[in-house]
């Protein structure tokens, strides 16, 4: 195997010193390709492919990278790839000239080329474009994964997401999906006369959620600062300002470990809407889904991981403590206090800390037997207070909130709030959380006095919530791990 892996290096080796002296034979002749700043482009590969008969006969110039090539004598075949998708080119040498069809016989593949020609189709019925000119525009110094076995290694792709999207034409069609989800997104809360809003991503106190910040230091001011966390409290000042319907779709960043389902920086949608409620949110968030999956799949039916969600069908609703009752058998009416609580955790065998509360139990419960079971649309209602340190209190039962998560596939979708305006309550759920944050939890809010003073001055009556763009795309496009919807997604050093 030893002497195999050195054979191929090797041979690796000599292809890209064959590349570079295809290259400096180009520039010694004056015909360097890195000098060739515009082609005009008239059409892409799927609108003549899908329109073949409004392009027949006609000509055309497109662009893209060689994918494939099959050379024959006088006449050669190519495979071009654009970002709609691939289109053979007939390259003759009668059509092109001779000392053009000698230049291309020597492209490579993954060199980029402009050809200019006519769209016919072949014997075997296969729309192509018969080429007239043919340019090449950047010569490719480095080499392709092989065809049929492409890219797979998943570390290699992430890395190198470049050459991820010049070889896997699904992994292409992810991130465009991805940007008509946030677009439909725009579209959906424009139409309701949402305003979009940008707030500040370095800030004194990363509050809006139970998360561990990125700090840094500007040098300046000779302050400490934080990169945010949460969208959350910049954009109810905004609500108490008098901006009735707020959103914004930005990056947040939280110092927390990798998985499928996690990465430090994302991108969520935080939206705020005066005189409403959770109940609200809810009507909101399903119009949302649906309509987000019926404008980009054409389709409120979609598959995730071969489980079939319907989203037109109503989502479910349990209240936390009814989720719980349904799925571990336990009734958390039967235990009132703390201790109780703690009681039951230990006989069910559910781990939790000295400083864990009542609520923080009902939590701990819900995590450990509800969200398995979370497959189709589900929204679980009115978390205790001790884990909802912005919502307000049930106004029928102030050991809750009313406060949802949505959950699909098991996986928790949206967060959502009647949004706390007490300054007071809010005051003591603030020095609540310092007091965690006290006792070695740094995930807890920290006091904000600013937004204090800013609830001071009078919030209305509000409704909140915060989508995982991430996750929502992850849905949309059945993709397994959040680092198939990040372009980028955080990775560690191969130099450590």
């Amino acid at each position: 195997m030893a002497d195999e892996r050195i054979q191929a290096e090797q041979d690796i080796n000599e292809l890209l010193k064959i590349k570079r002296s295809k290259l400096a034979e180009l520039q010694e002749s004056g015909r360097d390709p890195f000098q060739i700043m515009k082609f005009e482009v008239s059409n892409h590969s799927s609108d003549i492919i899908n329109n073949f008969e409004d392009f027949e006969g006609k000509t055309v110039s497109i662009a893209g990278r060689m994918m494939s090539k099959r050379v024959m004598g006088k006449a050669s075949f190519c495979n071009i790839r654009d970002i709609q998708g691939d289109i053979q080119a007939y390259v003759k040498r009668d059509e092109v000239g001779e000392e053009p069809y000698v230049d291309f016989k020597k492209y490579d593949i993954g060199d980029i080329v402009g050809i200019q020609g006519e769209v016919f189709k072949t014997h075997t019925g296969e729309v192509s474009v018969k080429v007239q000119k043919v340019v090449l525009l950047t010569k490719s110094l480095q080499i392709l994964p092989e065809k049929f076995h492409g890219l797979k290694d998943t570390d290699t792709r992430y890395r190198q997401r470049y050459v991820d999207l010049i070889v896997n034409p699904e992994v292409r069609d992810t991130f465009i999906k991805r940007s008509n989800i946030i677009r439909e997104i725009r579209n959906y809360l424009d139409s309701k006369e949402f305003i979009e809003v940008e707030t500040p991503v370095l800030v004194p106190n990363a509050g809006g959620a139970a998360a561990k910040p990125f700090n840094t230091h500007h040098n300046a001011l000779d302050e400490d600062l934080h990169l945010r966390i949460s969208l959350e409290l910049y954009l109810k000042r905004l609500i108490v300002g008098g901006l009735e319907r707020v959103y914004e779709i930005g990056r947040v960043f939280r110092n927390e470990g990798l998985s499928v389902r996690h990465n430090p920086e994302f991108t969520l949608l935080e939206l705020y809407q005066a005189y409403t409620d959770y109940y609200g949110m809810m009507d909101l968030v399903e119009e949302l889904f649906r309509t987000v999956a019926n404008k980009v799949l054409g389709t409120t039916t979609i598959t995730y991981d071969g489980i079939v969600i319907d989203l037109a069908k109503p989502f479910d609703r349990l209240t936390m403590v009814e989720a719980i009752k349904k799925y571990a058998d336990v009734d958390f009416n039967q235990y009132p206090d703390e201790a109780s609580a703690k009681a039951l955790a230990k006989e069910r065998h559910v781990g939790f800390e000295d400083r864990h509360k009542r609520g923080d139990i009902i939590n701990l419960f819900f995590e450990e037997f509800v969200e398995e079971h979370l497959v189709q649309p589900t929204f679980i209602m009115d978390h205790p207070v001790e884990i909802s340190p912005l919502a307000s209190r049930k106004p029928s039962d102030p050991d809750y909130t009313e406060r949802f998560e949505l959950f699909i596939t098991r996986r928790e979708m949206a967060n959502a709030f009647s949004e706390l305006n007490d300054p007071l309550d809010q005051r003591g759920r603030f020095e609540a959380q310092e007091a965690l944050r006290a006792a070695g939890d740094e995930e807890a809010n920290q006091l904000d006095e600013d937004f204090l003073t800013a609830l001071e001055y009078g919030m209305p009556p509000t409704g909140g919530i915060g989508i995982g763009i991430d996750r929502l795309v992850m849905l949309l496009t059945d993709s397994y791990s959040i680092r198939d919807v990040l372009l980028f997604p955080t990775m560690k050093s191969l130099e450590k």
